[in-house]
């Protein structure tokens, strides 16, 4: 009688510590995010989905080498020499025709190591984190563009012309007054 005397007294007290806790939480302003309709604030600079402007990019590979899980597929190939010259936004000559640039979102593992090498900054995360589906092969995105609009003028040049008729033409060096 004893023994079960103390177990019913053991469960008593294990249940008012229980609620005590539970009383305490009871008053305190609530951290639930309803999510669909509220949303967090994100950090800066948050890697969460991939993009590409193909219209910038030169073919260079170098973000399919420095991918860590090879989610990158690039194929190439130079352009004809008599095509007519293009660049990137950033005045770099595009040199190589562009067919395939893949980007199997299911294999990243958002480590953004591949936006670093990047010469002309053509890929990179936006802050886009709601693409789940239920279907992987939707998470393959092909960014190869058959009708893409290039520039064809050197934004280098652009820039270089109008900078000297901007500024104002340097006055002449005064002379002394003995002279």
């Amino acid at each position: 009688m004893k023994q079960w005397l103390a177990d019913v007294w053991e469960g008593f007290w294990t249940v008012l510590v229980g609620m005590r806790i539970t009383w305490r939480h009871l008053f305190v302003k609530k951290a639930t995010l309803h999510y669909p309709e509220e949303r967090w604030v994100l950090p800066p600079k948050s890697r969460m989905r991939l993009f590409m402007k193909y219209e910038d990019c030169i073919g260079c590979g170098q973000c399919a080498r420095a991918c860590p899980v090879q989610c990158i597929y690039i194929k190439s190939e130079k352009r004809a020499p008599a095509a007519p010259p293009i660049f990137a936004a950033n005045g770099q000559p595009i040199k190589l025709d562009v067919h395939v640039f893949d980007i199997d979102m299911s294999l990243c593992c958002y480590c953004n190591l591949c936006t670093y090498p990047c010469p002309t900054d053509c890929i990179y995360m936006t802050p886009e984190f709601e693409f789940a589906t239920t279907d992987l092969t939707q998470h393959l995105y092909h960014f190869a563009k058959q009708g893409a609009t290039f520039i064809t003028e050197d934004p280098k040049k652009k820039t270089a012309a109008a900078a000297p008729s901007a500024t104002p033409p340097p006055a002449p060096p005064a002379t002394p007054a003995g002279a």
